[in-house]
């Protein structure tokens, strides 16, 4: 039988699953992540400059550039009313 202290003991990160938690910090880069992200929208959107002969592959970069950053607005409304919960 085990008491509740030894549980309390376990990490929270399995180190066969991830061997990185042995060694040093173990986490995710949530700026960073941010950041890529709206490096990417403006990258999209970079693709409107070119020689285009139709409007349709306009359309498609438009619809995926406002997609994109409605999706990183959307998770920072979110982030920012987390704790309200």
């Amino acid at each position: 039988m085990s008491s509740s202290s030894e549980l309390d003991k376990r990490p929270a990160v399995d180190p066969h699953e991830e061997p990185s938690a042995e060694w040093g910090w173990h986490g995710t880069f949530p700026k960073g992540i941010k950041i890529a992200g709206w490096l990417s929208t403006l990258g999209v959107f970079a693709l409107l400059i070119g020689n285009h002969h139709g409007r349709t592959e306009n359309i498609w970069v438009i619809a995926t550039g406002v997609t994109m950053a409605a999706l990183l607005i959307w998770d920072q409304v979110r982030s920012r009313t987390s704790w309200r919960r």
